[in-house]
């Protein structure tokens, strides 16, 4: 077992990091700072203090990192268009660099040399956690407690929680069957029902969205602006990133749209099911790739949707703070100086219909698109000696009696 003095623990107040807490203070007989951290879970974080303080924490941290996660993290993933597996928009897996890098930080502020999370041997999290805080601190020593105790089910966090007066809330409610985690970005849901692939879902499962039947019979049309990139503007009033986020889920919520149900691969070798509400996120990547559409050069277009899914699996995989993550994102970054105008959406039960884009840096150039006349804009000739030249080698193939039927 480690030598650890102080431990800064990644803290909800919720039943796991609850007996974590304790967990840790009795093993490593250490000091342990806690972290909580408002990422826009719709959650009020605030009760954490009391709890760690209940406990006996001196040092206490909750801090609101809405704007820096949207900012600097959601932004940035999306300036590429990032999908994994062509279906997941990321919600988890974006978060957890954030939470990373705060974790070290505040153990550099309060002298720990360790750090701590609740995220199991069985999941993704643990490797992004970890994996962001070996590249920020390559010193820093990690407990995982799932990976080491033998509390693997919550009859047995409940009975630790018990006998050591761990005071844990209980609301009379019944306990959502699913294993959930939120932020401003999304919503996720595994577990109970949807363990078995061929369960539908259930309805009221969803929290942040309508069903696209229960969605509005009239479309709602809203404009995007576009600054190097990034929205700066719904409907022509400036919003700070975090504030655009919240107000696309609004918006997208009730109109149905952003909901999810995948089977993802894990990189810990096994395949899971999970639900997920992105509807801010589907609203933002059917932009995005409206507004490059018509500002992005077609060499330039394709070589990002190459990239692409090297970008999201360095994400998922959890190697945000890696040479090669940063690397493209210098390059994504430089593509997006033209990106610049107003996109304009449909949103009708559950679709995302572009309907327009424009900009003063469009690249679309209608008098050479047009099938009327175009007054020799285009000289429709020029395509034979292209077509030819692309032949060549099919026409050689051919002389030489290649088969290709």
């Amino acid at each position: 077992m480690a030598d650890v003095k102080k431990v800064v623990l990644a803290y909800s107040g919720g039943l796991d990091t609850s007996v974590i807490l304790k967990w840790l203070q009795d093993t490593y007989n250490c000091e342990v700072v806690t972290f909580t951290a408002d990422l826009g879970q719709g959650e009020e974080v605030e009760p954490a203090r009391a709890k760690a303080q209940a406990m006996g924490v001196k040092e206490i941290y909750i801090d609101d990192l809405r704007e820096e996660f949207v900012r600097d993290f959601v932004y940035p993933m999306f300036r590429a268009n990032t999908i994994y597996e062509g279906e997941y928009l990321l919600g988890t897996s974006i978060a957890r660099p954030l939470i990373a890098k705060r974790l070290i930080e505040i153990a550099n502020e309060t002298g720990a040399d360790a750090i701590s999370h609740g995220a199991t041997g069985k999941g993704n999290d643990q490797v992004r956690f970890e994996l962001g805080a070996y590249a920020l601190k390559p010193g820093v020593k990690v407990i995982a407690p799932w990976r080491e105790w033998d509390l693997l089910s919550r009859e047995k966090l409940m009975d630790y929680a018990e006998k050591h007066a761990i005071p844990i809330e209980r609301h009379g409610k019944k306990k959502s069957p699913y294993s959930m985690d939120a932020n401003l970005l999304h919503i996720s849901y595994e577990g109970g029902v949807l363990e078995d692939t061929w369960t539908e879902h259930e309805e009221d499962m969803w929290r942040w969205t309508k069903s696209p039947e229960a969605a509005p019979d009239t479309p709602t049309y809203i404009e995007l602006t576009y600054k190097a990139g990034d929205i700066v503007a719904i409907d022509g009033k400036e919003l700070s990133p975090a504030t655009v986020l919240a107000e696309l889920n609004r918006i997208g919520g009730e109109n149905g749209i952003g909901r999810l149900d995948i089977v993802e691969n894990r990189f810990v070798g096994m395949k899971s099911r999970g639900c997920y509400e992105t509807p801010g996120g589907t609203i933002m990547l059917k932009a995005h790739r409206a507004i490059e559409s018509i500002t992005l050069d077609r060499e330039v277009a394709h070589l990002k949707d190459e990239l692409m899914p090297k970008y999201a699996s360095l994400i998922y995989n959890g190697f945000w703070w890696s040479p090669e993550r940063l690397m493209l994102q210098q390059m994504i970054d430089a593509s997006q100086a033209s990106v610049n105008g107003v996109v304009r959406l449909k949103l009708y039960k559950g679709n995302v219909i572009v309907v327009g884009r424009k900009s003063d840096d469009s690249l679309f150039d209608a008098n050479i698109a047009t099938f009327e006349e175009d007054g020799g804009a285009y000289n429709q000739a020029d395509a034979a000696g292209f077509i030819k030249l692309n032949a060549l080698r099919l026409r050689i193939a051919a002389g030489k009696d290649r088969k290709l039927l």
